[in-house]
């Protein structure tokens, strides 16, 4: 998915395309005025429709991204209309907005006219470096979450470094599918690379998570099918992405060129069913968390000699917050069976396990047996919850496509970010539903989803407003190779390359040698040396 920014410059083509217009049809010469849409759906974050004006022997004669056909009352394909007019409103339409022109190759087919637009459009950088960010986070936390606990997950309740990863993800993910799906030619094939797109990542999900792979520590791979993991990173954002996109596909939308007012719900009453799909979500994930009853459960415990033994957790109760008896795990035992969930649950640091609390050390001696318990913390009613998160994202979105001044998308941003932060704060300390990662409480989807709010307001104001583009290049860099990023380097492929290249022993890398080599030698020809 490519997201694209309405800031763009003035193109000198105009005149170049009225006179090659005047030249070819003397200004009197009537010509067909088509909407055109580009392959990818109309990715485009300009919100105007595009137009073409086409001679009779169906060669290209000038086009522009105005709605010049809508404005002239046409509107539909083969329609005629006097050249003069079309100029005039280019014209117009010039003096108001500041957009690219391009030529458009054309097809025919079935008497329609199949047009592909072929225009280079920006990216919106401060979403490209929110997501390189993001990244970074991941492998913060991951590399050295274990020296520094407090970046590390919290145990339980409460929010840190690494606990806003996810969410953001999906933030991301949201406004991304905004800007994807804002023009769609064609329903079915839209749903189509939907599904595709989902069982991409629910493949790559299970292949790095699922236990297959054990980089980059242990060379070797393979899973016993009795103890894969089903659920994970990628694959909670497979299920997010594929029913967000999809409610963005089928419902009726606002045109993308279409103003709205300015008040604060104007979004949110044009784009009803997209939160009338985070509303069920959420309906469906509270009514579960409170009202299901779980019973007692047990376990298979093995220690370090490979014994076995069967551990009960006592429950019997309903609406229960806790790491035992709570209704998300209850649902995952159900579903995926207990030998399919993580094993490693971060509640093992929490302080009814150990006093090293939020530390990793050993358990209390009259520690709960639900610590040595599995726990799923990407489980499918958690899934469920944070569905909330990509529709945040859809709303920032769709702000950036219908309002095109810089202070009127700071403001619907901002607010609607505080008033998350709001709600957040007031059920985390009144005890309501607190702040919880593992559960995806709701107070936490609003809490991240604020602070998703503000990050992305930052730095489309650095990035966007005051150009201030340099020093987040890398992040762009990177969030523009996202998956490339967390592949190879958050699932620790490319270590694990380097590791399976080795003489004798894994400690003599051969790899390794070789990628300082080459980084050496990129710095010689840099005339970069560091030297104390």
């Amino acid at each position: 998915m490519e997201e694209y920014s309405s800031r763009s410059t003035r193109s000198s083509n105009i005149t170049r395309s009225e006179e090659a217009l005047q030249a070819r049809v003397g200004g009197s010469k009537g010509e067909t005025c088509v909407l055109i849409h580009d392959d990818e759906g109309g990715s485009r974050e300009d919100p105007r429709n595009s137009v073409v004006v086409m001679g009779e022997d169906m060669s290209i004669i000038t086009s522009t991204t105005s709605t010049v056909c809508n404005k002239l009352g046409t509107g539909g394909d083969n329609q005629i209309i006097n050249v003069d007019q079309v100029k005039q409103q280019i014209r117009k339409d010039d003096d108001q907005y500041e957009a690219p022109l391009a030529q458009v190759p054309v097809q025919v087919e079935s008497s329609s006219l199949i047009m592909k637009q072929q225009i280079k459009s920006k990216r919106v950088a401060a979403l490209d470096a929110f997501r390189g960010l993001t990244i970074v986070m991941m492998i913060l936390v991951d590399d050295a979450g274990g020296a520094y606990e407090r970046i590390d997950h919290s145990p339980w309740n409460g929010c840190t470094l690494a606990d806003f990863v996810m969410p953001f993800f999906l933030f991301i993910v949201g406004v991304a599918i905004a800007l994807s799906l804002k023009r769609i030619p064609k329903m079915s094939r839209a749903i189509r690379k939907i599904f595709i797109r989902t069982l991409k990542l629910l493949f790559w999900g299970i292949l790095l998570q699922g236990g297959y792979s054990h980089a980059p520590d242990d060379l070797s791979y393979g899973v016993d099918m009795k103890k894969i993991r089903w659920c994970g990173i990628l694959q909670r954002i497979a299920l997010v992405y594929m029913v967000v996109a999809l409610i963005e596909t089928v419902t009726l939308k606002v045109r993308p060129g279409e103003q709205l007012d300015r008040s604060v719900i104007s979004v949110f009453k044009a784009y009803r069913w997209q939160w009338f799909g985070g509303f069920l979500a959420f309906l469906i994930y509270m009514v579960t968390t409170f009202v299901l009853y779980v019973p007692d459960w047990s376990f298979v415990f093995r220690d370090d000699d490979g014994n076995a033994k069967r551990l009960t957790v006592k429950c019997g109760m309903r609406g229960h917050l806790g790491p035992a008896c709570n209704a998300v795990g209850y649902i995952d035992r159900q579903v995926w069976g207990i030998n399919h969930l993580y094993s490693q649950p971060v509640w093992i640091r929490s302080k009814a396990c150990t006093e090293a609390s939020p530390r990793t050390g050993p358990l209390r001696k009259n520690a709960p047996t639900w610590c040595l318990a599995p726990f799923e913390p990407e489980g499918f009613l958690s899934s469920i919850s944070a569905i909330l998160s990509g529709t945040a994202g859809v709303h920032y979105g769709h702000v950036l496509i219908h309002f095109k001044s810089h202070s009127e998308r700071l403001k619907q941003w901002v607010l609607m970010a505080i008033g998350l932060l709001i709600v957040a704060i007031l059920l985390h300390f009144t005890d309501a539903t607190p702040l919880n990662k593992q559960l995806y409480s709701f107070s936490y989807v609003c809490f991240t989803a604020g602070a998703a709010g503000i990050t992305f307001s930052a730095f489309y104001i650095l990035i966007d407003v005051l150009g201030v583009r340099l020093p987040f290049l890398f992040l762009e860099w990177i969030g523009m190779n996202a998956m490339l990023v967390f592949v190879m380097g958050a699932q620790g492929i490319f270590p694990a390359f380097v590791n399976g290249w080795y003489y004798e022993t894994p400690n003599n890398s051969l790899v390794e040698i070789l990628f300082w080599g080459v980084v050496s030698g990129i710095l010689h020809k840099l005339n970069i040396y560091w030297k104390l």
